[in-house]
């Protein structure tokens, strides 16, 4: 074949020219855009689902202090937020309370509390105050210390309390740990998981109507058949989170505690709210004479009495864990 046919076959003719510039300003005019062809949508198709391109576009974890330090949490909102495993968000949640500083960090109107004991006494058998934690709202640590029982250690629990001789060394003495604590917890809301146990260690009292105990939590026995559920089942129910996969660690344990509280915070404050009520209507049949008569006159019960005979009563065997 010639050279000039070759080039009077692969040139493009006056008329295809003239067609080609149509539809370009036909396109221009109307908005539309010609499909690609079908190697160029291939090679796009393979450019979006490579493992590079993916990295590249996925969800970064958002500023946690608007997350965590919000008065409601919701579990799904984590999920979708952080997008990872079960490990990376309790990570990102313990790294932010480090890093919490400021009135984020400062005392405030809730306090959270974990202690750790130590065995003393035949075999080790009683509990003795060997750690106590206390964490603020939003997660920041407000006291942590190692105490020194005031009897002869006999089982450190260490597989449990993450206790060992070496921390008892430079410990503070109880009575130090206990005026500490008193004070930080003096006229706030105390959470804790088997609250009245720490309480007991410390030998402090505690306004009920001011404690917000997660093993008391009515909903929360659901998880647990009816029964006091253990602090490390409710996070895993209700936060998707695993804690307490060694030695315990008073602090990761109070941190815990609160995030619980802060899950259901709403609902348990206006149950609350109805039954301060209830108890504002308490009222006590008081018998006395008059003319000779026997007389019962009611009187209304305050608040103070209301409580004071529930904390003298509450019950002292509840679960450490």
């Amino acid at each position: 074949m010639s050279t000039a046919a070759t080039k009077s076959r692969t040139a493009p003719s006056s008329n295809w020219k003239k067609l080609a510039t149509t539809l370009q300003k036909s396109d221009q005019v109307t908005g539309k855009k010609r499909k690609p062809s079908t190697q160029t949508s291939t090679a796009n198709k393979k450019a979006k689902t490579s493992p590079a391109s993916a990295a590249t576009t996925d969800k970064k974890p958002p500023a946690k202090d608007s997350l965590w330090f919000a008065d409601d949490i919701d579990e799904d909102d984590l999920k979708r937020a952080y997008g990872g495993g079960e490990k990376i968000v309790k990570e990102d949640i313990v790294k932010t309370m480090d890093a919490t500083t400021g009135k984020d960090a400062k005392l405030g109107k809730y306090v959270a509390i974990d202690c750790e004991m130590v065995g003393v006494g035949p075999d080790g058998e009683e509990s003795a105050l060997a750690r106590v934690s206390l964490v603020n709202y939003n997660g920041a640590v407000l006291m942590d210390d190692f105490v020194k029982p005031q009897e002869r250690v006999t089982d450190f629990r260490t597989a449990v309390s993450g206790i060992t001789p070496k921390h008892l060394v430079n410990a503070i003495s109880f009575k130090e740990a206990q005026k500490k604590v008193a004070e930080i917890i003096k006229d706030r809301i105390l959470v804790g998981h088997a609250v009245y146990n720490d309480l007991k260690a410390l030998m402090l009292d505690h306004p009920r109507i001011l404690i917000r105990d997660t093993s008391r939590y009515k909903p929360f026995r659901k998880h647990s058949k009816g029964r006091t559920p253990g602090l490390k089942l409710l996070v895993k129910e209700v936060l998707s989170i695993s804690i307490q996969s060694g030695s315990h660690s008073s602090v990761e344990d109070a941190r815990f505690t609160m995030l619980l509280y802060k899950k259901v915070k709403s609902d348990w404050d206006r149950s609350l709210g109805s039954q301060r009520m209830k108890e504002m209507k308490l009222t006590k049949g008081i018998k006395t004479k008059q003319n000779g008569k026997t007389v019962t006159t009611t009187k209304t019960v305050s608040m103070a009495s209301a409580t004071k005979s529930a904390n003298t009563a509450a019950s002292d065997n509840e679960d450490d864990d």
